[in-house]
């Protein structure tokens, strides 16, 4: 069973949601495993404090150019979609932050003059916590894409009972690529106009991606009504709410997990998980 903890813009609460559903999850004796995939800025570790046993590299394959090999045919550059490669007589220039990695420019060279080498763009950590198995990415600074160490955080651990997946704001690629092939997808939303607009966005894009989608309202209070109006105009379900508590802001500042000092707040997060896995095992 995976859960993917998403939202439509940062500061929204969904790593505190993410954490505490993995929290109380082994609480009841789960085989959970939590895969950060915010890999521009990671921060479940914050909360959980893993013991990180494995470093590994995240690398992709870029094109490299022998020029004694090149006529300057520019068959590179048409093929290019991304304009990652330019020509410009003999001399051929390669910019890999714009390269996707399809290798087409070496399956098009008639002189086999482009091959393909790794480049390192990032690093996968795994390891555990307290009975939660831990993954997270790091994307290099200055790399522009972080898809591919979203894939390799997803592909880190052995399947498990249970899997929360940890998606980065926003509703762009890397968003598209965490929640890929979850059973469900929490939208974590605050109830103000900003959070409403990018619940909308983060909504389509979930449902274009044809997976089931529910909402949590966090630092709920009595500006919920636009929020429950929308969610009830377009069918969702609210699957639960947080209260607009300091103590959980204080825990949050003190990197500290909200159900682990407020004992009050397992139930809250329980019965979402409960309400979550009713409508996984609803629509299997």
């Amino acid at each position: 069973m995976k859960i993917a903890i998403a939202s439509g813009k940062g500061g929204t609460g969904k790593t505190t949601v993410a954490t505490n559903l993995a929290y109380v999850a082994s609480r009841h004796g789960r085989a959970v495993a939590y895969l950060d995939c915010d890999v521009e800025e990671p921060n479940g570790h914050i909360f959980l404090k893993p013991a990180i046993d494995r470093t590994d590299p995240v690398c992709v394959l870029v094109p490299q150019v022998a020029e004694e090999k090149c006529t300057g045919c520019g068959k590179c550059t048409e093929i290019c979609q991304y304009g990652a490669i330019l020509n410009f007589g003999k001399d051929t220039l390669i910019y890999r932050e714009l390269c996707h990695s399809c290798g087409g420019c070496a399956m098009a060279c008639p002189t086999n003059a482009i091959a393909e080498v790794l480049n390192e763009v990032g690093q996968r950590q795994t390891g555990a916590a307290d009975g939660i198995a831990f993954a997270q990415g790091l994307l290099n600074v200055g790399e522009p894409q972080s898809p591919p160490v979203i894939k390799a955080v997803k592909s880190a651990l052995p399947e498990r009972a249970l899997t929360i997946i940890d998606a980065p704001p926003g509703t762009s690629c890397p968003v598209i690529e965490s929640v890929r092939g979850a059973d469900f997808v929490l939208l974590v939303t605050e109830p103000t106009p900003f959070g409403l607009n990018d619940l909308d966005l983060a909504a389509q894009m979930t449902r274009a991606l044809g997976l089931p989608l529910g909402v949590l309202i966090n630092r709920s209070g009595r500006t919920d009504k636009p929020v429950r109006a929308y969610c009830k105009k377009n069918d969702i379900d609210v699957l639960g709410k947080i209260p607009d508590d300091r103590r959980i802001a204080e825990a949050y500042c003190r990197g500290e997990i909200t159900c682990d000092i407020e004992p009050s707040y397992r139930k809250v997060y329980e019965s979402l998980l409960s309400e979550i896995e009713s409508r996984i095992n609803g629509s299997d």
